[in-house]
């Protein structure tokens, strides 16, 4: 394997890796990796401009790869999800930030019943304030909202269609209330996603959060993106860098490898679970795209991108729903 063969290989590796890793704090540098993989043509998003700064910075081919194949991997889960539930579903996006996806899939007409955004509220406040100030992103929110007030302030914005509300996914009843505020419907089949979001918390904290979802919902789909293997050389490495910069992973026990990442939800009330790393994900593109987006840039060593993709992983669990056949999907 590299790793253990190739020492400069690693630690280039190591390098690009880091740059990937950031405290909630520090969220701001990971969107602007995803703004700049949209500016050279990785995947299309209209709206992220909006929101995000473009960095003059060039990032590295094995990062702009990595998310696109996030994004992708996502983004093909979602639509599975919503084609069984024929979008008569809603959607809890925990720790959203600045994502676009409620715009994309309005755009798609691939809507559910309603769309709910949670982070912490100093996010949701940089957030609505592009929002309010910014007509592209807010009209296609008044489009859908048939009353003739929108409710927006510092800390929440709740409409027919879309909500963003500013709370900490910790504070599990704080959460719970604020989502009934706007409307969030326990009888409706649900899709949770998080994305690099539980490794920040404890692993009580996490747990306590799935199996608060899987309570709180007869039918429902939790979607998990983050780190895996972190067990291996590779993984340490990287952890003690991380503590080095003051960047903790609270929950990187649980991200020891894809059979944890698939326990931990299993053991937490969920009846189905699988998982697969994101050089899977990535193998599985259909050609074509393959060929598109390799083409975007040079990639020296595809080395490095396999070991970058192996400690990320996508993970998805069900529970109920089988006659809308939600434990068929697969990536």
């Amino acid at each position: 394997m590299l790793l253990y063969a190739r020492g400069d290989s690693t630690l280039k590796a190591l390098r690009i890796y880091l740059r990937k890793q950031q405290s909630p704090q520090e969220r701001k540098q990971t969107e602007s990796l995803f703004r700049f993989a949209v500016s050279i043509g990785y995947w299309h998003d209209p709206y992220i401009q909006h929101l995000v700064r473009l960095s003059k910075e060039r990032k590295a081919p094995e990062i702009n790869r990595g998310y696109f194949a996030r994004v992708h991997g996502v983004s093909q889960l979602i639509k599975a999800f919503l084609q069984k539930t024929e979008c008569h579903c809603q959607i809890l996006n925990l720790g959203a930030g600045m994502d676009t996806i409620f715009w994309r899939l309005k755009d798609e007409d691939l809507l559910p019943s309603k769309y709910f955004e949670v982070d912490f509220p100093m996010i949701v406040t940089r957030k609505l304030h592009s929002i309010k100030y910014k007509p592209f992103l807010l009209q296609p929110i008044i489009e859908l909202h048939s009353e003739d007030t929108l409710q927006i302030d510092g800390h929440l914005l709740d409409s027919k269609r879309y909500a963003i509300i500013g709370a900490d996914l910790r504070d599990l009843p704080e959460l719970e209330e604020k989502l009934k505020k706007c409307n969030m419907n326990p009888q409706l089949p649900t899709l949770l996603i998080t994305e690099c979001v539980l490794v920040y918390m404890t692993p009580e904290q996490s747990a306590n959060l799935i199996k608060w979802a899987a309570n709180s919902f007869e039918t429902a789909m939790f979607i998990n993106y983050e780190q895996v293997n972190m067990d291996d050389r590779f993984g340490q490495i990287m952890i003690e860098n991380l503590r080095r910069r003051q960047c903790d992973l609270a929950g990187v026990e649980t991200c020891k490898s894809l059979e944890s990442q698939k326990e931990r939800l299993l053991s937490n009330g969920w009846e189905t679970a699988s998982a697969v790393n994101m050089m899977e994900v990535y193998s599985r593109l259909p050609q074509a795209e393959a060929s598109r987006i390799e083409s975007l840039e040079f990639l020296d060593e595809m080395e490095l991108l396999e070991q970058l993709m192996k400690h990320y992983c996508l993970c998805w669990a069900s529970k109920g729903g089988s006659e809308l056949g939600l434990k068929e999907i697969t990536y």
